[in-house]
């Protein structure tokens, strides 16, 4: 009778206050789905991650949905560029969500940009220049060094909020950073047959890659950041890319297409479909260190294709 009475005891315990030995996990809210890979990457089964920005959405121009508003109310973390990406959406969607634990002062607010050196720091901001942020390039995690700063600091915020998942945390964060380095030598192999090679983007996403990888990604479709191109604008890229042998375009999915096939028809380049975000094009689903994989062999297969032509036209 002792035993049943205990038996039941528990059973209310557990109904009341949940099992103790079940984890409650750290619910985690990235703007981006590169940062919503990385944040997964560290966490584990310790964290539930969502990512509020689509993969084949531009992340400047977010439309914000009621939903954005309940998991931001919810979340224990927010995980955000901190470099102006997202700034224009984000910024009154977590003033509306009023949550203390992911405001700017608290430690679940995580700026991944801290201790990454931003590349583009405008000396004063003019609009006349177009979307430029003023703490830099934001895109910045398409230099795959820079997500090794991201990890070590979102692993150094989530032992913090979530002490008891330390050990969890750094054997995550080194796994990554270990595959990060197993990687990283075999994509500068592949690029190195083409380093100083040029290639056109349309938006100016890529300064971090090229500077890495040792390539010229500095001909854009749009005549300023965020600007929608002009014929007259797209008739000046033509002529550079003809004066220059530049044979490749990169284009990310929530680009304008046309533009870059209009350039590719008048100079015979060929459009290389690009993402900075997983699972923005098929073969990236699966994470960042994925994503590089294919944005390496995709630029490479680019260029390679290129070289080729050129040894054509010259026989």
């Amino acid at each position: 009778m002792h035993g049943t009475w205990l038996f039941w005891i528990r059973i209310l315990l557990l109904l009341l206050l949940g099992d103790p030995s079940v984890q409650a996990r750290l619910l985690v809210v990235a703007t981006t789905a590169d940062l919503a890979a990385l944040a997964r990457a560290v966490g584990g089964d310790r964290v539930e991650v969502l990512s509020l920005a689509r993969p084949t959405e531009d992340p400047h121009f977010v439309d914000p949905r009621p939903s954005y508003l309940v998991q931001l109310a919810r979340a224990d973390a927010l995980v955000h560029g901190g470099a102006g990406l997202e700034a224009a959406w984000l910024t009154p969607l977590l003033n509306r969500a009023g949550n203390a634990r992911i405001l700017p002062a608290a430690r679940g607010h995580i700026r991944c940009c801290e201790g990454v050196t931003l590349l583009e720091v405008p000396e004063k901001l003019d609009r006349s220049q177009g979307d430029v942020h003023a703490a830099g390039n934001p895109h910045y995690l398409a230099d795959p060094q820079n997500a090794r700063i991201v990890v070590h600091h979102l692993a150094d915020t989530f032992v913090e909020l979530d002490f008891a998942g330390t050990e969890i945390y750094r054997k995550n964060q080194r796994a990554f950073v270990e595959a990060l380095e197993r990687s990283l030598p075999a994509w500068e192999a592949r690029l190195r047959p083409f380093a100083g090679a040029r290639l056109v983007s349309y938006h100016n996403s890529w300064p971090y890659f090229a500077l890495r990888f040792n390539l010229r990604i500095d001909l854009f479709l749009e005549p300023k950041p965020g600007i929608p191109p002009s014929a007259a604008h797209l008739g000046r890229v033509v002529a550079e890319m003809k004066a220059s042998g530049v044979r490749a375009i990169l284009v990310e999915p929530y680009q304008d297409r046309r533009a870059a096939e209009t350039v590719a028809r008048a100079t015979g380049a060929r459009l290389v479909p690009v993402t900075q975000y997983p699972g923005g094009l098929k073969g990236t689903e699966a994470g960042y260190l994925e994503l590089m994989d294919y944005l390496v062999r995709a630029i490479t297969g680019a260029l390679s294709d290129r070289e080729q032509a050129s040894t054509i036209s010259t026989r």
